[in-house]
């Protein structure tokens, strides 16, 4: 399949995929649809740092080279993790398996590792300022790990985080006052809590890293295929032409049938101008 297909102009993160394939058999089936870049998601028997020796890790790497891929992020599912918890115990686990993402991350060549802020109690949270400096806590900790690994660390507006609207994210990260952290705005994620999206990308664009879109609808949480929910895409051309946003967009997408869910909305995304034009045909053959 070459670039002049939809596929070819969007990223596509693997999150539906955790249970079924492992992450290089999930690579070869979407790129066999035209795919080429990628958000891979960190999670046991998909793709886990600890199972992977530095053999496995180079072979994944090559694989990725030898069929023109790359892999933009890592992620966490931030159900699993919280650097922002109460508990020093769980903050230094999740830092643990933050570092070996890292590590791994920077083994695959990604450019990011996405993380949640933390996450609070719903019932009794703890104040905004312990939360807060949890949240500083764990970027002094990762940062230097990040830049030793060659990647970057993209922090996530998610609802269920501390910090859920993209100016909370913002505001925080320009407190914290260093450059090299980047955000990973997710669409769904804004439009679930009520946020303008055309408003929050064009001021988080300095720190701008990826954005990833799915469909969601007000009153459940979901990342449906586009159609599914209430999001207004049609605003989304015109904003990433004003911000100079020049990557792939991440489909972030859980179906049941992810392959179809996926690849409909790359067709509904594309026709209505949302797509990262690319200044040549190319064909990625996978072996």
């Amino acid at each position: 399949m070459t670039s002049n297909s939809p596929n070819a102009t969007f990223a596509v993160d693997t999150y539906p995929y955790i249970f079924r394939w492992s992450v290089q058999d999930c690579l070869v089936r979407l790129a066999r649809r035209g795919f080429c870049e990628f958000g891979l998601q960190v999670y046991p028997g998909h793709l886990w740092p600890a199972h992977m020796n530095k053999a496995a890790r180079r072979e994944l790497r090559d694989f990725l080279a030898a069929n023109g891929l790359s892999v933009t992020t890592l992620t966490l599912p931030s159900i699993d993790v919280n650097i922002a918890a109460a508990m020093g115990e769980m903050r230094n686990l999740s830092l643990a398996t933050l570092r070996q993402t890292i590590e791994l991350a920077g083994d695959l060549g990604a450019e990011g590792v996405v993380i949640g802020p933390g996450k609070a109690n719903p019932l009794f949270p703890m104040s905004f300022d312990e939360l807060l400096n949890y949240f500083y806590e764990a970027l002094d900790h990762l940062l230097p790990l990040a830049e030793i690994a060659c990647t970057s660390l993209f922090v996530q507006n998610m609802p269920s985080a501390f910090l859920p609207a993209e100016h909370d994210l913002r505001n925080a990260l320009n407190a914290y006052g260093d450059a090299s952290v980047g955000i990973a705005y997710d669409v769904a994620n804004g439009h679930f809590i009520g946020e303008d999206i055309g408003e929050a990308l064009r001021a988080c664009a300095p720190r701008l890293r990826t954005i990833h879109l799915s469909d969601t609808a007000h009153d459940v949480h979901r990342h449906a295929a586009v159609g599914l929910g209430s999001v207004d895409f049609h605003v989304l051309p015109d904003v990433l032409a004003q911000i100079e946003y020049m990557r792939r967009p991440m489909l972030e997408i859980v179906a049941d049938d992810p392959d179809d869910a996926i690849e409909r909305s790359a067709r509904k995304l594309h026709a209505i101008g949302i797509h990262h034009p690319r200044p040549k045909d190319v064909t990625w053959m996978v072996q």
